[in-house]
Order: structure tokens, then sequence, then C-alpha cells
């Protein structure tokens, strides 16, 4: 069985799932079959509750101040688990932050609203922007929707004002004229940008 919960430059992540409503061309799955302190990160099926709460139990999360669900999939993909993975967590850890890496397609992949619930438990966002526009966005994030980029900024509008905090991610594989238009849609919607290496 995969990793659920591994540790990677001194942080400690969820790998809840393998699904993903997006292939970028960026991804990291591409390139590598596991990560940091993980000896798997592929799942031989999608973990259950139970299994995941048992992760939970068993690792020591003292040295952790914050602890991020973003492993070999979307979170969201796995969102009854997230939610019930971010609930146990804060009644066991209530000082220690939760983040989310996402791609902002949630609510398109569940078919619901999801922000409003994902704030009552999870203090962080940070969102994959990827691209400034739809058309690169479809090209470099290559999401399994149409429309995807028109619906992901949709969601980060409203996680702005949901969530302590939330930021925009693009990876330099982008060109610098295309990060420097993301920085400006970032700053015109009120959102700060993170510009990752890629590696």
């Amino acid at each position: 069985m995969a990793d659920i919960i591994y540790t990677y430059n001194n942080n400690v992540y969820f790998n809840i799932t393998n699904r993903c409503t997006c292939k970028c061309i960026f991804c990291i799955r591409n390139e590598h079959d596991t990560l940091g302190e993980a000896k798997k990160m592929w799942h031989d099926h999608n973990p259950s509750w139970d299994e995941i709460k048992a992760a939970i139990d068993a690792f020591d999360f003292s040295p952790y101040k914050e602890a991020v669900f973003c492993g070999y999939g979307e979170p969201t993909c796995a969102y009854d688990n997230l939610i019930l993975a971010a609930k146990y967590m804060k009644e066991l850890y209530p000082d220690i932050k939760l983040r989310i890496n996402t791609n902002g397609l949630g609510e398109l992949f569940n078919k619901k609203p999801i922000a409003e619930e994902l704030a009552k438990y999870i203090d962080h966002a940070s969102i994959s922007l990827n691209a400034p526009n739809a058309e690169r966005y479809q090209e470099v994030t290559r999401p399994r929707f149409e429309n995807a980029f028109k619906d992901m900024i949709a969601f980060s509008k409203k996680a702005k004002n949901l969530f302590e905090s939330v930021q925009f991610s693009v990876v330099d594989v982008i060109s610098a004229e295309e990060i420097e238009a993301s920085k400006a849609l970032s700053k015109e919607l009120g959102i700060p940008l993170r510009v990752r290496t890629f590696s």
C-alpha cells in the first residue's frame, strides 16, 4: 500500500487519492514514482476513511505546525474522505494549520459547491492558476472539463472570502511574459501568486 501520510522538505502531506481531473504538462507524477520520504505514492486502491484514520493515528504530528492535503492526486477527488480527515485533524490537533493544494476544479468534479464546507476545516488554500488565460490553461493543465479556467477562477473568488488565506501558483514552464500576465491577473483578483520552479 502507498503512503497516505508522507514528509517532504520538513513538511507533512496527505496523499489520499491518485485521481486527478488534470494532466498538467509539468506534473511531478510524470517524472518520479515517489517523493520526499514516501516509499510509495501510487495507491493500489483509493484509501478508505478507515485507512486514512489509521494513518493519522499512527503518525507523530508533534513536530509540525502545518499539514497539507497534496499527494499524487487532486484531494477534492476524494472529497468525503478529505472532509473527514480535516475534521479529525482539527479534533486531534487544533493548533495545526491545514492547507489544501488544489487545482480549483473540485466543484466541477463533485457537481456541488464545496468551498464553504472546505473552509470550515481547512485554513489555507493554494490554487493552481497555471496560466493567465483560458486558452493557455487548457494547453498547460489539460483538464477533463471544457471551460475549466472559468470555473477555477470562480472557485478562487469564493475561496478568497472564505479561507484564512489563499494563494495562486504557476510553474515556470510557461514563458516570462505569461508569468507577468499571471501576476497581473492575480493582482486584479486580489490573490497573491507564487511562482514555482519546475524540477
